[in-house]
């Protein structure tokens, strides 16, 4: 019998789900937006998955281990995981969620050595740039690509979601270049998530994990700023989940 393996990140804006084989292997991924209804979404998910252990890491882990008795890992670890199972031999992870963002180091030995978090505060996560493209009249997806064709960019003095969103409604309505104004949110977030790296892992390749290092102006930005290289999964979104999934299956190896 073939034993499968999963891993559910149930974040704050989507919800993942991947599904390895017993040498770690991807076999299916999922992922829905998570809504209102965090075990629902998981439930819907998992759905017609029969695994020999579940694994769920992000924000809503604890629900899932009351609902389905399931086990959990934080989502530090398990980013950790994630990021080496795509690049082995990653000293830095960097990862950027709907509600948080982390930077995370790991030793030599493959754990994590030490990690910051924000979680406290939007600003330099998804939630922030959904927010600021939104009021920039622009979809998230094209956020990032049109910041890159600014000319120049214009200081964002505030990284609370109110005060900036207040401030680019005010720009905006004094003509400011719209890209510019893009540029200049880039470049205000990825100051913010450069001091963490600095503080937390100073030398090395970058991991960018998370829905928001699919924005390409925040990856060169970071690559500019830092000096350093900046290494993307192919599908950095499901950083977390790949990680829970491996973690359940190691979990079972050495139990």
């Amino acid at each position: 019998m073939n034993e499968e393996f999963a891993g559910i990140d149930i974040g704050s804006r989507t919800t993942k789900l991947v599904v390895v084989d017993a040498a770690g292997a991807v076999q299916r991924r999922r992922q829905a937006d998570t809504g209102f209804e965090p075990m629902a979404t998981a439930e819907k998910l998992l759905a017609g998955t029969s695994c020999a252990r579940v694994m769920a890491t992000g924000y809503g882990r604890n629900l899932f281990e009351i609902a389905f008795a399931g086990r959990t890992v934080t989502e530090i670890k398990a980013h950790a995981r994630g990021a080496l199972a795509f690049f082995p031999g990653t000293r830095t992870v960097l990862d950027i969620g709907g509600q948080d963002s982390k930077v995370i180091a790991i030793g030599d030995n493959g754990r994590v050595h030490r990690f910051e978090m924000n979680d406290r505060c939007a600003a330099g996560t998804g939630k922030f740039m959904e927010v600021m493209a939104r009021t920039l009249g622009y979809a998230i997806e094209e956020f990032g690509d049109e910041a890159l064709h600014a000319d120049s960019d214009i200081a964002i003095s505030s990284m609370c979601t109110v005060f900036a969103e207040s401030e680019v409604t005010s720009l905006i309505a004094k003509g400011r270049e719209r890209r510019e104004i893009a540029l200049g949110l880039h470049s205000s977030v990825v100051r913010r998530v450069a001091a963490m790296v600095g503080r937390v892992a100073t030398a090395g390749d970058i991991v960018f994990t998370g829905g928001v290092a699919k924005n390409l102006c925040m990856r060169a930005l970071l690559a500019q700023l830092l000096g350093r290289r900046i290494l993307l999964p192919a599908e950095p979104q499901l950083a977390g989940a790949l990680g829970a999934a491996l973690l359940a299956l190691e979990s079972e190896k050495y139990q």
